[in-house]
């Protein structure tokens, strides 16, 4: 087994395919009947989202680089060209069934809801009329035709704009190309008079009425396009004068970069396409033909119609148990947040606990308790309104010492934050907004208070952005603490904002780029060791992804020394897993639901000690070795019983959850005659038992969903189990039977008869126990043979 050549491409997926096989998995939700009509459009809104990001990002990274010449492959043997090529194959389909299932199914099916989208050909005539003055008095004023032709250049087209491409002459010319951008400025979903909810499109109104925008022109054809353009745009920071004024011209720049995709009505005539090929320089491989509307995104303006019929019933965040009590001061009105943390550590789980009343409330008190010397945050992402950055600038006109690290470079929010930065500034608040050659995304914040018995540190460590918007839709943990040693090691990583180096010794936190990596590596390492030393080993990560090679040759080296490993990876993973005496030890989950999946826990068993972890960093390259990240244990018997509770939940979930094959394709766990098991609505529920039961934990953890696999605490005493009634052993093959000492031939099965047993669980086949007591479990016969060999022999 250790002769492998594990840097073979054979064993690595590619990144961007990895990629695209998430959209589908978006996709496959938004075309799924068991989700609700208006559950479903959302998924296809997010699948536009998601791919616009994707053609902006990843295929326009790979376009640069074929434009530069690159032809050094990736882990998985393929050149840009070669990848950009697959993607573009690949997507394709994708773009067709979203277009057909929204024509065929979703349209109808809206329709006969009561919610239609029409044409303006099939109202009645009064309605026409109706949108005509509507176009006439609103609409028209704000539309610009730019014609191409001798006296007129082609005019610039803007990214991700949605523009008509009109064919008119004047009597027996030759036809003349116009643009005419669809205003951005105007709801794209007309309502129709007098009807409840009944739309136009405004380009099939524009459409409609062209004969007052173009008078006395006779008109060919009009069609309707897009076009993407590359976002990977940059500027060398060692060279620029001022990182702000870089950031800036990466904005500008953007808007004038590469084409990268076009999509085009399916019937748009060969004229209009070749202009439009011709002018922005595009290939024919990047010419995407859509049926029906080009754009989804705006399809999010229906999710909020009030049907509660038609989409799942809302989620309110809830209060956390130990702070929910605060607010109503129904514990001790004079115990503050600071003294609930000081208690023991508290554990939010975003977006099943308020984000205002867990974080935004933590820096609220920052901002005004009077004993607060200090406070300092790192802001990747956050709301346009942001509440965070208010307390931030409150804190500073209290006379608190306020520090604040904006990320310049968190792609698509530059403006944002530039913005951000400027006000935060202007409240003469001390703002680092960059490294060179990193980017900051750590989600952490620092608050330093003047206490009797000396100076305290309370310390945030989260997973997702400070966004009160992301907060409500996206899953994410964050935890509040009043360690000492937490607080010094984020003492240390704040001065590397405004100082000149980053120090590498810390308590504590795990920090990239200087000791994240070297520990997850020694991590992996340490549980194949204890896997070759017959000890408790299993691995489980929930992550977003899994890019980096080396990390994924250190779990293919894990699984070979008999680790048991659970990746829950939201999207791109580059490992394959299920490869015999490679991977089969491993196990690829994905899970798709209401809520984006953007947690990262990290559980390692270590024999019979375990360590939990949580934090802002995925398992890439650009994670471990090009970012700021911050990941912290969780030491907490009671938190970390939450943690396992997530982790053997979503291991159980058959309604939302894929898992991987060996080739990289997915499919979906079915219920079949089980009862659903649906993660998210698990921990909605818990959320909601907690909240009854009064103060206490976050979540009320029901032992029936899990299967006591995790270890939370250490093991202290031997465990016992009794064989399982009903063991099966007459499916154990014949060449299970290996010849022993004693010079016959015997199944290690028959031999070991007492240390295995089939125990009554959805996702485990075997399990194992040890000599020291322990149980271990596997999925397939040959991690049992493996271990009870390892073990006994």
């Amino acid at each position: 087994m250790t002769d492998r050549d594990l840097t073979d491409p054979e064993y690595y997926l590619n990144r961007e395919l990895s990629e695209l096989a998430f959209q589908e998995r978006v996709l496959r939700e938004g075309m799924d009947d068991r989700n609700l009509p208006l559950e479903r459009l959302r998924f296809l809104a997010f699948f536009t989202k998601n791919t616009d990001e994707f053609f902006m990002k990843r295929v326009g990274g790979l376009k640069q680089q074929i434009d530069a010449g690159v032809t050094k492959t990736t882990p998985d043997g393929r050149t840009p060209k070669e990848q950009w090529v697959e993607v573009l194959d690949t997507a394709r389909p994708l773009f067709a069934q979203q277009s057909e299932y929204w024509q065929s199914v979703l349209k109808p099916t809206l329709a006969d809801e009561g919610i239609e989208i029409c044409t303006p050909d099939e109202l009645p005539e009064g309605d026409q009329e109706q949108l005509r003055t509507h176009f006439e008095e609103s609409i028209l004023p704000t539309l610009t035709p730019l014609a191409f032709d001798p006296a007129h250049p082609f005019p610039f087209i803007s990214n991700l704009s949605l523009s008509l491409a009109v064919l008119s002459s004047n009597g027996g010319e030759e036809p003349t190309f116009t643009r005419i951008k669809i205003p951005p400025n105007q709801p794209r979903l007309i309502s129709v008079s007098g009807e409840a909810d009944r739309y136009v499109l405004i380009e099939d109104l524009i459409e409609r009425n062209l004969d007052l925008l173009l008078p006395d022109l006779d008109i060919r054809d009009v069609s309707k396009f897009k076009v993407t353009r590359n976002a990977e745009v940059r500027r060398n920071e060692e060279v620029a004068e001022d990182l702000v004024d870089m950031v800036e011209e990466v904005i500008e720049q953007r808007r004038f970069a590469t084409v990268v995709r076009l999509e085009v009505d399916a019937d748009m005539p060969d004229e209009s396409l070749t202009i439009l090929k011709d002018q922005l320089g595009v290939d024919d491989r990047e010419v995407f033909h859509r049926e029906g509307p080009i754009d989804f995104e705006d399809f999010f303006e229906l999710i909020d119609l009030d049907r509660p019929d038609l989409k799942p019933p809302a989620w309110s965040p809830k209060p956390h148990p130990r702070l929910g009590s605060l607010a109503s001061d129904t514990r001790d009105e004079t115990k503050s947040i600071f003294d609930e943390i000081k208690h023991g550590d508290i554990l939010a789980h975003h977006p099943y606990h308020s984000f205002e009343g867990t974080v935004q409330r933590f820096l609220n008190a920052a901002a005004t308790d009077p004993d607060v010397l200090a406070v300092k945050a790192a802001i990747y992402r956050t709301a346009s309104d942001s509440k965070v950055i208010q307390s931030l600038i409150n804190a500073a006109d209290n006379g608190k010492q306020v520090a604040v690290m904006v990320e310049l470079k968190a792609r698509f929010d530059e403006k944002n934050n530039l913005e951000w930065v400027r006000q935060l500034e202007e409240e003469g608040i001390h703002v680092a907004y960059g490294t060179v050659g990193l980017k900051t995304h750590t989600k952490t914040a620092l608050v330093v208070r003047r206490e009797d018995d000396g100076v305290q540190l309370y310390s945030h460590i989260g997973t997702g952005n400070y966004h009160s918007g992301t907060a409500k839709g996206y899953s994410d943990l964050g935890l509040l603490t009043a360690d000492r040693d937490i607080g010094f090691d984020l003492t240390k990583v704040f001065n590397f904002f405004t100082g000149p180096t980053l120090d590498d010794r810390f308590r504590k936190l795990l920090i990239a780029p200087v000791t994240m990596r070297e520990r997850f590596t020694e991590m992996v390492r340490r549980e194949a060791e204890h896997a070759r030393a017959g000890q408790r080993a299993r691995i489980v990560v929930k992550i977003n992804g899994l890019e980096d090679p080396s990390m994924v040759e250190e779990l293919y080296r894990a699984s070979m020394a008999g680790v048991e490993i659970d990746l829950i990876v939201r999207d791109i993973c580059r490992l394959r897993p299920g490869i015999e005496g490679l991977s089969d030890n491993i196990t690829v989950h994905s899970i798709v639901g209401r809520f984006l999946e953007h947690a990262r826990i990290f559980y390692f068993e270590n024999g019979g000690s375990p360590e939990w972890y949580i934090g802002s960093a995925d398992w890439m390259t650009r994670n471990l070795d090009y970012r700021v990240e911050a990941v912290t244990p969780v030491e907490d018997t009671q938190l970390r019983e939450q943690l396992r509770f997530i982790l053997e939940a979503s291991l159980t979930d058959n309604r939302r959850r894929w898992v991987m094959q060996s080739d990289g394709t997915y499919e979906a766990v079915s219920s079949d005659d089980d009862p659903v098991r649906d993660i998210q609505e698990i921990l909605m529920a818990a959320t909601e038992a907690a909240l009854d039961h009064g103060y206490g934990p976050g979540m009320i953890v029901d032992t029936d969903l899990i299967e006591e696999a995790l270890l939370v605490g250490e093991v202290t005493e031997s465990e016992t189990e009794a064989r399982s009634e009903g063991s099966d052993e007459a499916d154990l093959d014949a060449d299970e039977e290996q010849t022993h000492s004693d010079g016959g031939n015997v199944s290690v099965f028959d031999m070991y008869s007492d240390r295995w047993y089939r125990p009554d669980s959805e996702t485990y086949d075997w399990a194992v126990r040890t000599a020291e007591g322990g149980r271990r479990y596997f999925k397939t016969r040959e991690g049992v043979r493996n271990r009870l060999q390892t073990e006994y022999e």
